[in-house]
This record gives structure tokens, sequence and C-alpha cells, in this order.
């Protein structure tokens, strides 16, 4: 449908009004866009969405099966655990702990990782060497081995192995960055800017960094599903979230003991896991498709 224009001038959406209208092009990234909302409704709205408290036990309803199987109940609509707790409500408490954190977690990297990259990225001989290996050897080693080592030298808990995972993905941000920076330097638009009189930080600001944002959003939808598998990872491995504290993978850990009993308990916080990561992974393909195919029109 045209837009109507009285003097028939021709219409140009803005930046963001062109990335959003190439985005929904795509069906299968408008529906993992649809299920990223959800989890952000879910981590924002928790407490009003969950029907019970998730930490109330009743001995009276051990182990109910999800609604769907012959023995389940409407009351609980995903059945309870072996203390009798609701499933539906801790999935929703554990799913906001799961992708809050890892999105706090994102947005310092992001910010932190940039401005250092930035830095980095207009440094020249020694340190500039200097820095480039040693992001070159952090990098090579995988961010939940890094994270499994900072919390055993600073302890257990939730804002441990979210700082750690935080100092594991700022490498790459800085690397990403620097590398960016030090390409985009070489180029005739920033020499003009010079000749102009622009100081580093104005070049920085309105030349190099609107052209990054393809490339922190990338970076960023990358970071996020890393953040996400290996903040379930540390809880599965009881290094994370501790009780009463609720987090997906701390969740998935304790139906390991009743797994043959009641197989839910651990397909349920699996199944939410992994469309986590699958929604911010689609979500992240499709921004990028569409920042590609907006630069190209």
């Amino acid at each position: 449908m045209q837009r109507f224009s009285l003097y028939q001038e021709e219409y140009h959406p803005s930046p963001l009004i062109n990335v959003w209208l190439e985005f929904k092009r795509s069906h299968i990234a408008l529906a993992g866009f649809i299920l990223l909302v959800v989890f952000l409704i879910i981590a924002i709205l928790a407490p009003i969405l969950a029907p019970y408290d998730p930490q109330l036990q009743n001995t009276n309803a051990i182990l109910l099966p999800p609604v769907w199987e012959p023995n389940g109940t409407v009351g609980h609509l995903l059945g309870t655990d072996s203390l009798g707790r609701d499933v539906f409500s801790r999935l929703l408490y554990g799913s906001r702990t799961t992708f809050g954190s890892s999105l706090l977690i994102v947005v310092i990297s992001v910010f932190i990782g940039v401005g250092l990259g930035a830095l980095a990225g207009v440094l020249s001989g020694v340190r500039s060497s200097v820095v480039n290996h040693l992001l070159d050897s952090i990098m090579s080693i995988p961010t939940l081995l890094i994270a499994i080592v900072i919390v055993a030298i600073m302890g257990t808990g939730l804002f441990n192995a979210m700082l750690a995972i935080t100092l594991a993905l700022i490498p790459q941000f800085v690397h990403q960055t620097r590398t960016f920076v030090r390409s985009e330097l070489q180029k005739d638009y920033v020499l003009l800017d010079r000749l102009d009189g622009a100081s580093s930080m104005r070049i920085f600001t309105h030349s190099i960094l609107p052209g990054m944002v393809e490339l922190i959003v990338v970076q960023a939808t990358i970071a996020l599903s890393v953040a996400i598998l290996d903040i379930s990872a540390l809880g599965f491995l009881n290094l994370a979230a501790q009780d009463p504290s609720i987090e997906l993978g701390q969740t998935l850990s304790q139906g390991l003991e009743v797994a043959y009993v009641a197989p839910w308990l651990i397909i349920l916080p699996g199944l939410f896991i992994f469309l986590m990561v699958l929604s911010v992974n689609v979500v992240g393909e499709g921004l990028r498709s569409a920042l590609r195919n907006r630069l190209q029109h």
C-alpha cells in the first residue's frame, strides 16, 4: 500500500524503520523475535505471571505430571517436582534469572568492550602489538572454561558467575572493535575528518561508530547465546545460582535426581534453554540480513 502524500513527495523511511521493514520480511526471524519478546516479558513480569510461589512446597502434590498426562491436573499445568513445588512457576522464575542475567552481562560487555576496543584501535607500535597478542591468547580459551576458573577463584554464586562470564566476553568485543577501528582509520573519509580538525573522539562517535552497528549487533547476539549457555552450564554444575535463587540450569540439575520417575523435570528446563538460545540466534541472523539489505538498497 502506497503512502499518501498531498504533494506527491517521495517517502524515505528512517534507518530504523528501514531495518524493521527488511527484518519482518523473514517470517522465521519474525517468529524468533516474538519468542524473544515472550522471554523478555517473562523476565519482567515473572512474579505476576507465576500462579504459585516457586518455593512453596506441597507434600500432597509431589511429582504430579503435566496437565497432558492422565494424572495431571489443571492446578499445576506443568506438574510439580520432588518437593511439591509448581514447575511452571519455577520455570518462569528460572527464565527470568537466566535471560535477565545474560542480557545484563552482554550489555555491560558491549559498553566496556567497545570502549576498550576503540582505545586499543588508536594505539600503535609496541603497545598495539602487546594488546593484540594478549587478546588473541585470551580468545583462544573457551569462555566457559575462563568462567569456571574465575568462579573457582572467587567462589560460587550468581553474581560471581555473571562477573566471570562478563570478564570472559569482554575480550571478544575488544578484539572485534579494535580490528574494525584500525581498518577504518586507514580510509579516506577519516583522513578528510582529520583535515577538517575533528578530534579522535568525534571521528569515532560520528564516523566510525555508526558503521559498527552491524558488527555490534552480530557480536552481541552471539555473546547473548553464549551467556545463556554459560550461565545455565554453571548453574547445572552448582557454581552459579544457589538456593533459594532459581535458574534454569540449576533446575535442570535438580531434576536429574528423579529423571527416571519424572522426566519432565529435565525436559522442560532444557526446552526453555533451547528455545531461548534459538530465538536469540534467529533474531541475530535476521537483524544481520536486514542491516546488510538496507545498506545494499
